[in-house]
């Protein structure tokens, strides 16, 4: 029996060049574009998402002769992603939508849509494997290491696993393109997306002052509570920022922390945003079973490094063999074992050495 799959499709060239790898497989496919309900600021385009991004997947739907949906997530993003995020920034972290974004829509509710409509799995353009390694299905980085994005991809549900194909995973991203060409899809050429789909506005923090009711103004400290100057909301800033301070220093200073309930934001060198520990909690393992020494990776385009981690009470404590710069509370840490990925966490505290 051909297996029937739904192609999540944004209009790009990834996610049309892996529902033609599919279809050439002697898949049956079917692509569904997730409607986010974006709208670009005045006089602008969304970057992704709208209505062209939409236009564009039923265009290369037609070309390849397969149906095409589009389902409305305007709701379900604003619930679980758009929601989260403008919060989380609130109370002076910094989240990544995307790891969301994977975790509830697309791995979670489309998934289950897909299930529901009849459809054997869910395929996308993601840059991953997911392999049958003995009696359990495992999540692994793609051959193209520079277009790895396994660290968005950790909290997706083992059960799940079985039920996604990452067609994408033994390309390079130079191969895509050239596939992409050669079948002549309309978007061959079309430049990829590098930024936060529902950020429209410049810049994040454009975003952040039209969707905070209030930005509560407050002190800049020194890491012994001394005030150099003031900030204009905890929730325009993040840990390692350096520019926007406003404060004249002999050498630069950086964000080390944020303390939300004095509505602090704390000040330092570079060299004191450097740490070895921290405890990451919501987590998601994919494999039982760890070797002792593993790698993480507190950032998506930050180098993994060598660490141990024990877990306990649902949460795990990372020791890192080297020094890491600018461990951020909010971000997500992701777990590796060479190539195939552990799990992760959502990164809750950082313990600095003076602790």
């Amino acid at each position: 029996m051909t297996k029937k799959v739904l192609v999540a499709m944004s209009g790009g060239v990834d996610s049309s060049v892996a529902a033609l790898l599919l279809q050439e497989a002697g898949y049956e496919i079917a692509g569904v574009t997730m409607c986010l309900g974006v709208r670009g600021a005045e006089g602008e385009h969304p970057r992704c998402c709208g209505p062209e991004a939409v236009q564009d997947a039923r265009w290369v739907c037609d070309k390849l002769g397969i149906r095409h949906y589009v389902l409305d997530y305007a709701d379900e993003l604003e619930k679980w992603v758009i929601g989260p995020f403008v919060r989380e920034y609130a109370r002076g972290r910094t989240p990544n939508p995307c790891v969301v974004c994977n975790r509830y829509l697309k791995f979670g509710s489309l998934l289950a849509r897909a299930v529901a409509f009849g459809f054997d799995a869910l395929a996308t353009g993601h840059y991953a494997r997911v392999e049958e390694t003995g009696e359990r299905y495992g999540l692994l980085r793609p051959r193209d290491r520079r277009k790895d994005q396994t660290y968005f991809l950790y909290h997706i549900e083992t059960d799940a696993l079985p039920r996604i194909l990452f067609p994408l995973g033994p390309y390079t991203k130079e191969e895509v393109r050239a596939i992409a060409s050669r079948a002549g899809l309309p978007v061959a050429a079309k430049a990829e997306s590098q930024d936060i789909c529902f950020v429209t506005q410049k810049t994040y923090h454009d975003f952040m002052r039209a969707r905070l009711d209030e930005a509560k103004p407050g002190k800049i400290v020194d890491r012994s509570g001394r005030c150099l100057g003031n900030h204009r909301g905890i929730a325009f800033y993040t840990v390692g920022q350096r520019g926007g301070l406003g404060i004249s220093h002999p050498v630069p200073l950086y964000v080390l922390a944020i303390d939300a309930e004095k509505n602090e934001i704390v000040v330092g060198e570079k060299r004191e945003l450097l740490g070895r520990e921290l405890i990451a909690g919501d987590l998601n393992l994919l494999r039982p079973a760890w070797p002792d020494a593993v790698q993480a990776k507190i950032r998506y385009r930050k180098k993994e490094s060598p660490c141990r981690v024990s877990v306990e009470d649902g949460c795990a404590r990372v020791v890192f063999e080297d020094d890491q710069e600018a461990i951020t509370p909010g971000q997500s840490v992701v777990f590796y074992d060479g190539d195939e990925v552990l799990g992760g966490g959502i990164i809750e505290e950082v313990i600095h050495g003076d602790r």
